[in-house]
């Protein structure tokens, strides 16, 4: 399996707020406990974080409100700085980097979205999503052609002209993500970017992002505190706690092994026979020759549940390249089905 490419890398990340806290950090071989923090009155924003972002995916980060999400992804852009730790992006030390080089990343390599949308009212649609170009200096002529191209991704063609007083809060957010994308972004940090929208534009809006992604392949950072985003959004979740990423895994691996009460108290609620695959659950098969019934691993069980439970019969599971490599029972199904039940009690 070839090794995943690496866009941002942190080790050991620190942010603390208090009296000269690298001093502390220092003094204490960068390794405080909890009651350390606490008697010298040092709040830890982010509690030696570490996680690579790979090229390529989309990593969500989410916690409660407090937990450390927003204050990490600052520490990754530099945006606040780290009290101590590493960040390399793109393989160069990010914490190296002077504040002209600094500026020239985040004009031409990163892009951010944000809860506000900040769109200038005095600019229209056209005029907000070439702005950042306009902070390049790229000429007028050129980051207009570019402006109307994002227009046309985003599907905001026929609203150039638009300011954003006349446009919705979809639309609006629309232009947001359009004005991030102009510069042709490497990574893409994304804060809460849909948490103002009502829930049907806020789902909307969720199409329209994991269709610019499969058109895009982005490397994105995606902050939120909705378990039922981060499923549908990410390819890794991030946990945080207190400042702590407390695990780091797809949807599926959360659900069916959580680190800690925490992390099982997030995903509780969700419906288990629509996340989980039937290789998550499946037991070792008797036989290798097909049953009646033959599904694959990776179907979620909800879609093979109706067929199972009515014939009542074992079903074959079988991998990729289609050979046996375990079973599945209607016994297993209903329970999967019932805990869902029992958890929407």
């Amino acid at each position: 399996m070839p090794k995943k490419s690496v866009t941002i890398s942190c080790k050991n990340v620190w942010k603390l707020y208090g009296s000269d806290p690298a001093r502390f950090l220092a003094n204490r071989n960068y390794n405080p406990s909890e009651n350390d923090l606490k008697q010298s009155q040092y709040i830890a924003a982010v509690f030696d974080a570490s996680i690579d972002v790979f090229k390529g995916e989309i990593l969500v980060i989410m916690g409660l409100s407090g937990s450390g999400k927003s204050s990490l992804v600052r520490c990754m852009t530099r945006l606040i700085e780290p009290t101590s730790g590493e960040i390399h992006f793109e393989g160069s030390d990010l914490l190296k980097a002077t504040e002209k080089e600094l500026i020239e990343i985040r004009r031409h390599k990163m892009g951010m979205v944000f809860q506000n949308f900040a769109l200038m009212p005095h600019r229209n649609v056209l005029e907000n999503i070439a702005f950042p170009l306009e902070v390049q200096g790229v000429s007028r002529e050129k980051r207009e052609e570019r402006a109307i191209e994002i227009i046309d991704l985003v599907g905001l063609k026929g609203r150039e002209k638009y300011y954003p007083r006349e446009l919705s809060g979809g639309q609006q957010q629309r232009v947001g993500l359009a004005r991030s994308l102009a510069v042709e972004p490497n990574i893409w940090f994304l804060d809460e970017p849909f948490s103002a929208l009502d829930p049907l534009i806020r789902k909307e809006m969720q199409n329209e992002f994991l269709r610019l992604q499969n058109l895009l392949n982005k490397t994105i950072v995606f902050i939120t505190h909705d378990f039922d985003e981060a499923i549908r959004l990410a390819d890794r979740i991030a946990i945080m706690y207190e400042g702590r990423i407390v695990q780091v895994g797809n949807a599926e691996e959360l659900i069916t092994n959580p680190a800690n009460e925490y992390v099982a108290e997030f995903t509780r609620d969700i419906p288990r026979a629509k996340l989980l695959s039937v290789g998550s659950i499946m037991q070792p098969a008797k036989k290798s020759t097909k049953n009646k019934i033959v599904v694959n691993k990776t179907d979620k069980i909800s879609s093979v549940a109706p067929s199972i439970i009515s014939s009542n019969a074992v079903a074959t599971v079988v991998d990729e390249s289609g050979d046996v490599c375990g079973e599945l029972t209607k016994d297993q199904i209903v329970d999967i089905l019932f805990a869902d039940e029992k958890n929407n009690d």
